[in-house]
């Protein structure tokens, strides 16, 4: 072994045990072995404490041979973390982090290790805004064969909407929800072979030395680059929620992104109200606090 074993977030642990229940209290008592297994494979000792995201764990390390500063992550096996390698492997540095080993059967990386600073850290939020999408501008590249097209869920995300608006009590009204299915059958099966980031907010862009800004846990999805435009709305509610017209100010956030990701701006506004509409169906079933879910439902209904 190297060292005292990683000791596991207990917020992490607890917040698994309760999205994953069983399994992921399964998965949590292998965790600490291992990481010891996978750092005494790619030659790593642990440099700082374990921090964490979501869904896996991010143990800052050093690569004994160099003394290279790199982390370890480790996901809970889950299909939407499947694809996340691959995405790094594409990018290649290009605007995200470097990918130094996988290990697809564990869900493990080891990467590069970007500074401690974030997007969240720029106060400005049209520069944070305008960052996010000149980068989302770069990682927007020609896919792979082998990376899920979304433009083969559009089937599946029409009958979802459908569902979700029948079992929940139809909580939007229904031009929201027509307005959304509208969009997944018009714009959902027109959509570019691009590599996307699909979850690019602001906590998922990192400083960096070697680059000013570098993107971390992308989804791997391929398809059309408005469709991060969610993100950046949702990333900062609050100053949407109280402008004299929130309809406006979020119209006008997402034309700061659209301009900088050079996408158009119409079909940004379009990808933002449905997948407002799925957010907040989401979050009614999963348990959001209130006030998220129904900031949610104002965005989409301003964008509709």
């Amino acid at each position: 072994m190297i060292g005292t074993p990683i000791q596991v977030p207990e917020d992490f642990a607890r917040g698994t045990v309760q999205r994953e229940g069983e399994r992921g209290r399964a998965w949590l008592a292998t965790l600490p072995e291992l990481a010891d297994e996978l750092l005494r494979r790619w030659d790593c000792e642990p440099a700082q404490a374990v921090t964490h995201g979501q869904v896996g764990i991010v143990v800052p390390v050093r690569r004994r041979y160099d003394a290279t500063p790199a982390v370890l992550k480790i996901s809970f096996p889950h299909p939407g973390n499947v694809h996340e390698p691959d995405a790094f492997a594409v990018w290649s540095g290009r605007g995200a982090v470097r990918l130094h080993e996988r290990d697809d059967e564990r869900f493990a990386m080891l990467l590069e290790r970007a500074g401690t600073g974030s997007l969240a850290d720029v106060e400005d939020t049209d520069e944070a805004v305008t960052v996010a999408g000149r980068l989302a501008r770069r990682l927007a590249v020609p896919a792979p064969d082998g990376l899920p097209r979304m433009s083969s869920l559009v089937a599946e995300w029409e009958c979802e909407l459908r569902d979700e608006d029948r079992e929940l009590g139809s909580p939007l009204p229904a031009r929201v929800v027509a307005a959304a299915i509208g969009t997944v059958r018009e714009l959902g099966a027109d959509q570019p072979d691009t590599l996307i980031h699909g979850d690019l907010h602001f906590t998922n862009v990192l400083r960096s030395r070697r680059e000013p800004w570098l993107a971390i846990d992308p989804k791997g999805y391929v398809g059309d680059p408005a469709y991060d435009s969610i993100t950046l709305l949702r990333t900062r509610f609050e100053p949407l929620l109280t402008a004299p017209d929130p309809k406006a100010a979020a119209l006008r956030r997402l034309a700061v992104f659209a301009d900088a990701a050079e996408v158009d701006r119409e079909r940004a506004r379009r990808w933002a109200q449905a997948r407002a509409v799925t957010a907040a169906h989401w979050g009614l079933r999963h348990g959001d606090p209130a006030w998220v879910i129904k900031a949610t439902e104002a965005l989409a209904e301003a964008l509709t």
